[in-house]
């Protein structure tokens, strides 16, 4: 449904290994990476997740109600990734467990990276 996904960041190059950390459990990949621009996606696929300076110049900000929500295989790739992400300078938000208010297999984890953006790694099978 969605071609990409970017997120705004006042400062790319330690967003990259924040970035790095927390999608290597989910198995996405760096494809590309420019001073003020880094592009991810699975391995062998395209870049489709992009973190970025703000084309417009201005800085970056959190949108309020915004999440983004990257899907993991399975359970122990959404703790890899809470984990590497807490590791690498992001704000826990919720830690991984069943948020069973939205389905019976919905695994979830909560975090804010290191511009304030919030961060849902979920696994939707059953355990």
């Amino acid at each position: 449904m969605f071609s990409h996904v970017t997120i705004g960041s006042n400062d790319v190059g330690k967003a990259k290994p924040f970035y790095d950390a927390l999608l290597e459990p989910l198995g996405l990949v760096r494809h590309m990476d420019y001073p003020h621009a880094v592009g991810y996606g699975p391995a062998g696929g395209r870049p489709q997740l992009w973190i970025l300076s703000p084309l417009d110049k201005k800085a970056a900000s959190v949108g309020n109600g915004i999440t983004i929500g990257l899907e993991a295989p399975d359970r122990s790739a959404v703790d890899a990734a809470h984990k590497a992400a807490v590791a690498a300078g992001g704000k826990d938000e919720g830690a991984p467990g069943i948020r069973a208010h939205y389905h019976p297999n919905y695994y979830g984890a909560y975090l804010r990276d290191l511009d304030g953006n919030k961060i849902c790694v979920v696994c939707h099978r059953k355990a």
